[in-house]
């Protein structure tokens, strides 16, 4: 019985620590962190982001994947970007095709120019997400910045990365291990709704669904004739198709409409419909009364994507500013 209780005492200390240092990190981070010591820091790297969309389609939802994906290892710590050979975070099989690294490392140059020392890279990859999705047609917002950079990447810490044949109870899982929700699931993964993958991610789904050696039964009808077609048997797995049937350039909630019927491509975004509690925040978004007294998507979209952010921030002697994104001082 003493044991018991000496473990339950043990438990509830370390719950209370650990939500201390997330308190404390998040309480470092405000919106307009640089305005005092670097007062060009946003709209230098609003500037490179639209210069950088206007001439490559791919570089909008290419940045707001890369911000997802920094977040979800080591937190929103830039460890995404270094470049260490074979042992890099960014070379894990969950990171394949991102891009954008080389408009980060853009604006990190001009900003070391400006204000050497100052601006993480961190936080260059939150804000450039901010402006993908505003030049995506999506909501214009203010992020929280004031993260470091942390000084550890690593492949072997990306194996918990949310991926495309992940059942709903465990992307339910890998969420609620970063601090987010059944909603920020929705929402996050709604942020397919611009952007393309690649037939490699579509193989399983279409030719050996839970290996019975057809394709997933959630697929429309109308949908599966394209999308094999996009990507046959032992074709070309690197051809790429619209994440958000009909709606690939434009952030809108077309995607969540598409998953309600079928339309999914991805099949982790096609299993929010398996969960009582995440079929139900689709929902929401389309009763009857929706458009009266419903939830805002773009608005919760928003939000997730601040919650996101506060994912293992970095500050003090836990992380430091780099001069170049791509390695460690």
């Amino acid at each position: 019985m003493k044991l018991i209780k000496m473990t339950m005492v043990v438990l509830t200390i370390i719950i209370i620590f650990e939500f201390l240092i997330v308190a404390n990190s998040q309480s470092q981070l405000k919106v307009g962190f640089y305005n005092q010591v670097c007062p060009n820091a946003e709209s230098v790297v609003t500037n490179i982001v639209r210069d950088a969309a206007k001439s490559d389609h791919r570089i909008p939802p290419g940045l707001l994947r890369l911000h997802f994906h920094d977040c979800f290892v080591e937190g929103c710590d830039g460890s995404i970007l270094i470049d260490n050979g074979n042992t890099s975070e960014k070379g894990a099989f969950g990171h394949q095709g991102l891009i954008g690294f080389d408009i980060i490392e853009d604006a990190k140059a001009k900003l070391e120019s400006l204000c050497p020392g100052v601006v993480s890279c961190a936080d260059i990859v939150t804000m450039a997400a901010r402006d993908a999705v505003a030049f995506s047609h999506g909501p214009v917002y203010q992020v929280e910045t004031g993260r470091k950079d942390g000084l550890v990447s690593n492949i072997n810490l990306a194996n918990r990365m949310p991926g495309v044949r992940d059942s709903i109870q465990l992307l339910k899982q890998k969420f609620i291990e970063k601090g987010l929700n059944a909603k920020d699931l929705v929402i996050l993964s709604a942020a397919h709704t611009i952007g393309s993958t690649a037939c490699f991610f579509m193989e399983e789904r279409l030719y050996n669904f839970a290996s019975r050696g057809g394709p997933d039964p959630s697929i429309n009808p109308r949908l599966l004739p394209e999308l094999t077609s996009t990507c046959p048997k032992n074709g070309d797995v690197g051809v790429r198709l619209p994440m958000d049937h009909g709606s690939e350039d434009t952030f809108d909630i077309q995607i969540l409409k598409n998953i309600r019927s079928g339309f999914a491509v991805l099949q982790s975004d096609a299993t929010l419909m398996d969960d009582v509690t995440t079929r139900g925040i689709v929902d929401s978004y389309f009763g009857v009364l929706a458009p009266l007294t419903g939830p805002s998507f773009e608005a919760d979209f928003v939000t997730s994507m601040v919650r996101m952010g506060r994912i293992g921030v970095k500050t003090g002697s836990n992380g430091n500013i780099r001069r170049l994104c791509k390695s460690f001082n």
